[in-house]
């Protein structure tokens, strides 16, 4: 299997060293093109590690690092030309894992990512990430995050969000959610599976998340794209 790095470098030299440096070790590399919403790059790419710099457009590294520790616990690597004491505690506090000051020879960044790879994946694997308009559902620890904040979900309403939210755009009827919940071999009524969508529902508006459920009466539920 090939890991995945990704890159979050605003510098298109420096990013596209890197990432072809990777490549040629056989990892699976990518660079972040939107800097407005690195969070949902990360879902859409999973990482299994990210090489991040401090200084990006609109939000810088560790604002980041932060953001992404709500939803992810993939190992962080800083690269940064501030690489004075405060700075690298600060990244440290943030979440990352290591730091590389810039300017760094490539095979020294290529050993540091080698050794945190073999460190690191003694632990559950991939980032295990859905997402749906900027809102976020780990399936490791079923936690739905979006703009920082959290909200921790049931066994039935974590199984009943990752359905929707994997079939987001489409229409699921009540019986394939019910029959979903049933594989856990505990009987899942009709009226059951009304009290946990308004749970779910209660639970996404106390992080800022409105009218993300759609109800077809008597048919099922739908999450839109």
């Amino acid at each position: 299997m090939a890991y995945r790095i990704l890159i979050i470098e605003d510098d298109e030299v420096i990013a596209e060293l890197v990432k072809e440096a990777l490549e040629k070790w056989g990892y699976q590399a990518g660079r972040v093109q939107d800097f407005k919403d690195i969070t949902e790059e990360v879902v859409q790419f999973r990482p299994d590690l990210i090489l991040l710099d401090i200084n990006l457009p609109f939000f810088n590294g560790f604002y980041w690092c932060r953001e992404l520790r709500q939803i992810t616990k993939v190992p962080v690597i800083f690269l940064s030309s501030a690489d004075d004491n405060m700075n690298i505690v600060m990244a440290m506090d943030m979440g990352g894992d290591d730091f590389i000051a810039k300017p760094f020879d490539i095979n020294v960044l290529l050993a540091k990512v080698n050794a945190m790879i073999r460190r690191s994946y003694d632990y559950q694997g991939q980032t295990n990430l859905v997402s749906v308009s900027n809102v976020v559902l780990n399936l490791d620890d079923a936690v739905v995050v979006y703009q920082g904040k959290r909200a921790e979900l049931t066994k039935n309403e974590y199984k009943i969000l990752r359905l929707l939210m994997e079939n987001r755009g489409k229409m699921v009827s009540r019986d394939t959610i019910m029959m979903h919940l049933w594989e856990s071999e505990e009987f899942v009524d009709d009226n059951t599976l009304t009290v946990n969508v308004a749970r779910i529902r209660k639970k996404l508006k106390n992080i800022g998340i409105e009218n993300m459920i759609k109800t077809k009466k008597g048919v099922g539920y739908l999450i839109e794209e």
